[in-house]
């Protein structure tokens, strides 16, 4: 293959993930991206375009288990062309088994449909067929356990009942936050699908493997010492957040807050961030609904900030609010130009008050 640079879309389910898990053993250079269906995916695809644009080397565009809409597809099609017009190296490839993305498979060479396969199975080929490949031993097992759950073929009783498991072993892994921590949690989910194929060849594998996922998601966050599975992974996250905390930073009225995107569980993590990073006022989360929470520790009051930001309230170290016409993203960066607008509107305004005080 020329294009020695991947950028791979997958969906978010055991399906979606195992397509990234099989190209994790080529020997090339892969940047994995994960969407639900809807406004996820479009976003996801502008910013691979956006990645590629600034590499400025050529790269595949890899989709697997999403279906895309004959407008996305269109869309796609068109934004690729452009880019090789100009002098890029682009090659495009989708590798589905949606029957709704029939009218794309159509009208597009690149997109390839296969309703008879899951997406694991049709990547799994494609990728012996056109890629280096240094497939272990385990791969071709997995492989078929994923597809006898997705497309639920029950009768094949020992694939079916462990990809079972691994599908729970995904669905529930939700101790990282998909937009913020992007590739961490996609890491942290095909380390646990890599974990589980040891397991594929015990007695009772589905029994063994579902006794075993606490521990293993616990292996995962531990570093130095054992403790609960919710404190290690909140010392993981609070790492995390310091290692991004200065393109996550921002200011109001000379305080400095870091501004996180449906971390969740403000109170814990909040209030971690802050005692390990004591130079920064508050912490604010925004989930993807647009409501806040806020926390402090002594510096400012977030009760005046939720109340200035979102007609808010609460006490002056935990507080909370609603942003109106919040518009939910799948992209950080995009959340933080609102909030950027929202703490910029009402600056303006109190600058303009004192202006017309002193008047």
């Amino acid at each position: 293959m020329n294009n020695k640079t991947i950028h791979h879309l997958s969906h978010i389910d055991l399906d979606g993930y195992s397509c990234q898990l099989v190209m994790k053993f080529t020997p090339y250079k892969i940047f994995n991206y994960n969407a639900n269906y809807g406004a996820e995916v479009r976003q996801k695809l502008e910013l691979i375009l956006e990645n590629i644009s600034k590499e400025n080397v050529p790269a595949m565009i890899l989709i697997t288990d999403l279906n895309l809409t004959f407008d996305e597809s269109r869309w796609l099609n068109s934004e690729v062309k452009k880019m090789n017009d100009d002098k890029n190296n682009i090659k495009l490839v989708l590798l589905d088994h949606h029957g709704s993305g029939e009218d794309s498979a159509n009208k597009y060479e690149w997109y390839y449909l296969d309703t008879s396969r899951c997406a694991t199975k049709i990547t799994y080929d494609y990728v012996q067929e056109n890629f280096e490949y240094d497939e272990p031993k385990w791969m071709n097992k997995f492989v078929n356990t994923v597809n006898a759950v997705d497309l639920w073929k029950q009768e094949e009783v020992e694939n079916f009942e462990f990809g079972k498991v691994c599908m729970r072993l995904v669905t529930e892994s939700r101790e990282l936050n998909r937009v913020m921590f992007a590739d961490d949690d996609n890491n942290y989910k095909l380390s646990l699908l890599l974990e589980s194929t040891k397991y594929l060849d015990e007695p009772n594998a589905p029994i063994l493997l579902d006794e075993k996922i606490h521990q293993l998601k616990k292996e995962f966050f531990m570093r130095e010492s054992d403790n609960t599975l919710d404190n290690l992974a909140t010392k993981h996250i609070v790492e995390l957040l310091g290692s991004v905390r200065d393109e996550k930073t921002i200011y109001y009225k000379g305080y400095r807050g870091f501004l996180s995107y449906g971390v969740g569980n403000t109170s814990i993590i909040g209030n971690g961030f802050l005692l390990a990073y004591p130079e920064y006022d508050f912490i604010v989360d925004v989930s993807y609904r647009g409501t806040m929470s806020l926390r402090a520790n002594n510096n400012v009051s977030v009760s005046l900030i939720s109340k200035e930001w979102a007609n808010g309230g609460g006490h002056p170290n935990a507080a909370g609010g609603r942003i109106i016409g919040f518009k939910e993203q799948y992209r950080y960066d995009r959340v933080k130009k609102q909030i950027e607008k929202i703490i910029n509107d009402k600056e303006a305004v109190a600058g303009e008050l004192e202006y017309k005080k002193e008047d």
